[in-house]
């Protein structure tokens, strides 16, 4: 499986790492040309979505990342990667992908001092150390998107058919889990 981690910003390599250890070989993308036919999956990372969303702009991504999503390349977004995702912005009037048929509110819990982890029960998964950093959280979740984890009655985790997507940071945590959740959608499509 080949798995395209998108390294404009943010906590990329971290990614890289979960992803190898699960079997997975990973190209860094960072320009257009990078962006090949060739992938089985992607992530987007966590970082500043308004930094990396300037960037897919600017190096031509955009439209093309959307199209293949919409095409139905599995996708990961981890926090920016969620908000990058989101169809709707509660508090922005930004929109990037678009894809997810999910309305996000950003910097949902403060900024950097209202990071914090915690036990997220995930759906398929169990108990997951979530770490959260200036994250956001998912206000609404239209009919086809399949809630996996919510915690203090907002959701964290959630998949819609290709596209899976959380406001925390599993890269962070050792814990493989939810990468090899994301590796058996991209495995299923192939």
């Amino acid at each position: 499986m080949k798995a395209g981690i998108f390294a404009l910003q943010g906590a990329f390599i971290e990614h890289e790492h979960a992803m190898q250890a699960l079997g997975a070989d990973c190209v860094e993308i960072r320009r257009r040309a990078q962006f090949t036919d060739g992938l089985d999956c992607i992530i987007l990372p966590g970082g500043e979505s308004t930094v990396q969303g300037k960037l897919l702009r600017e190096e031509g991504l955009l439209e093309p990342v959307r199209a293949a999503i919409m095409g139905g390349l599995p996708v990961f977004g981890t926090c920016a990667g969620l908000i990058l995702l989101a169809r709707e912005l509660s508090n922005d009037e930004n929109v990037y992908l678009g894809t997810m048929d999910v309305c996000v509110r950003r910097n949902a819990y403060g900024r950097q001092l209202g990071s914090f982890r915690c036990d997220a029960d995930i759906k398929g998964i169990g108990s997951f150390p979530a770490v959260f950093i200036r994250a956001p959280y998912i206000e609404q979740a239209g009919a086809g998107v399949d809630v996996l984890a919510a915690v203090n009655g907002k959701i964290v985790a959630a998949r819609q058919g290709n596209m899976l997507a959380t406001a925390f940071h599993p890269e962070l945590t050792g814990d493989l889990r939810v990468h090899a959740l994301f590796c058996g959608m991209a495995r299923g499509r192939a």
